[in-house]
């Protein structure tokens, strides 16, 4: 029993996940462009061929009521002017007269009253109300001259009021009422709205083949773009993509190449990364097992020479841990800017301590270092981050540049940012490779040579670090002559 309790629960668990699936598949369709290029196609075709439909039965309607009524005004007037002529208002044993109204009421399958002046309905081809007295406002209208027409579509008649003129006296002296059946026309109606139903629905099929037809068509290039990005995840970089048919898919596409590109770029950026961290841990590594290799084979060391190679083992430890220290600082500036610690700071404060602890450096190879400020700055930053960022510049600038050169940092601010110059008299940067000096460990030196020490991530650390106030630093650089290094900052910085 349980057992197929189990069974029964998992049967209905499956029928709510078909369920779900339909209704997804469904919700999916329609809010496809497709189903959209459908519903607009059958709608654009649709719509109009009703309207169309209707206002033809309407004005065919319309018309043949109005054709209608002026040919029986016309007869009507003919039978008046007899009326008036034998003078059948009295005496209505006229057989002439009866015979035309007989004649005329059989032919539009009606009915036909003669009133005379005191309102009294002298004849009545239905013989019902004959001597009958009948004040109608149709009847009043025609006396003072006026014709009248009315159409009653629910009942199916026209009734048409005409006035009988003596033409000796130029007076009315009596009034024609003609009811007329629409029988006919409304039979001609029911054969119209046949034949345009047949003709609709022929319409109807060609407009849904044609909807058919264009939402999947139109919508074709969309799908070889949705492929290609497919094969994007599936890890095909080195295809393009090009899918002109329109102007919005022509675009779609160089945005995507542009985008593909930049992958590429950045995948590259990623294994050249990876290949440099592994080179720049391997080298120290490496020197200080050939040291300790050196060590163990010998017998018999003096002192001073296990302290010589020791000494070199320890600075390529100092190395190493230097190479840590820079990326782990580097993978802290890559996180979000909420781990800034923001606080006011005094810019010019900033940069003299960071002067006056590397004046030392440059002192050794007699750089002059100088500091010129135009005005007092004081700034929202994380002075740890920013003092990091402008030490590196000027580590570099001293590092990079001949003996007996200089350095100049100068800091100036507007009412929004503050500006610090770091130009140098140094080696300078090669023109193809200033827009490659704040990648991760790329240096001008591509042998990766010891001559002049360090990790080739300090300019890598300072670009994240400016990135992350909102700042942004710019470079000038000509070989033999030197670099120039421009930061703007936020005076206040925004989330």
């Amino acid at each position: 029993m349980k057992r197929t309790q189990a069974n029964q629960n998992t049967f209905i668990q499956n029928g709510e996940w078909v369920i779900i699936s339909r209704i997804s598949i469904k919700n999916k369709f329609l809010r496809s462009l497709r189903f959209r290029i459908l519903v607009l196609v059958l709608g654009s075709g649709i719509i109009p061929s009703i309207l169309v439909s209707i206002g033809m039965q309407s004005g065919f309607e319309e018309r043949s009521v109005s054709l209608k009524i002026k040919e029986v005004q016309v007869q009507t007037k003919i039978l008046a002017n007899q009326i008036s002529s034998y003078d059948y208002l009295n005496d209505t044993s006229i057989e002439v007269i009866n015979g035309e109204l007989a004649q005329l009421s059989n032919l539009y399958n009606g009915r036909i009253m003669v009133i005379d002046k005191s309102f009294r309905i002298v004849k009545d081809t239905y013989s019902l109300e004959k001597d009958k007295t009948i004040i109608s406002e149709e009847v009043v209208k025609s006396f003072q001259g006026e014709d009248s027409s009315y159409y009653d579509k629910k009942n199916g008649f026209i009734e048409v009021t005409v006035p009988i003129i003596d033409s000796l006296k130029d007076d009315r002296i009596g009034v024609m009422v003609v009811c007329v059946s629409t029988a006919n026309i409304l039979d001609s109606i029911e054969a119209m709205k046949e034949k345009s139903l047949i003709v609709q629905i022929a319409v109807y099929i060609v407009i849904w083949v044609v909807a058919v037809f264009f939402s999947t068509k139109l919508v074709k290039p969309f799908g070889r773009i949705s492929s290609a990005i497919e094969g994007l995840s599936d890890g095909y970089l080195d295809e393009n993509i090009s899918v002109a048919d329109y102007t919005e898919t022509e675009l779609i596409s160089q945005a995507f190449n542009k985008m593909l590109g930049r992958i590429k770029v950045l995948d590259d950026s990623r294994q050249e990364f990876v290949s440099n961290v592994s080179h720049e841990l391997k080298t120290p590594i490496t020197s200080m097992k050939v040291l300790a290799d050196s060590l163990l084979m010998q017998e018999d060391v003096p002192v001073e020479l296990y302290k010589e190679f020791m000494t070199d083992i320890a600075e390529e430890i100092d190395r190493e841990s230097k190479i840590i220290n820079d990326l782990l600082s580097l993978v802290r500036m890559d996180k979000s800017s909420a781990n800034l610690n923001i606080n006011l700071v005094n810019i010019n404060e900033m940069l003299e301590l960071i002067l006056k602890r590397l004046r030392p450096i440059a002192a050794n190879r007699n750089i002059e270092l100088v500091f010129e400020s135009f005005r007092p700055v004081t700034a929202e930053v994380d002075e740890v981050k920013l003092t990091l960022a402008f030490s590196n510049l000027v580590e570099n600038a001293i590092k990079y540049n001949k003996d007996d050169g200089w350095v100049h940092v100068s800091l100036n601010s507007d009412h929004k940012y503050f500006f610090v110059e770091v130009a140098d008299s140094g080696i300078g940067i090669p023109e193809e490779s200033l827009e490659h000096i704040f990648e991760r460990f790329y240096r001008v030196d591509k042998s990766h040579s010891t001559e002049i020490s360090g990790t080739g991530l300090g300019l890598a650390i300072t670009r994240s670090a400016i990135l992350m106030h909102r700042g942004a630093v710019k470079v000038y650089s000509k070989e033999n002559e030197g670099t120039t290094f421009t930061v703007r900052v936020p005076l206040n910085y925004i989330t």
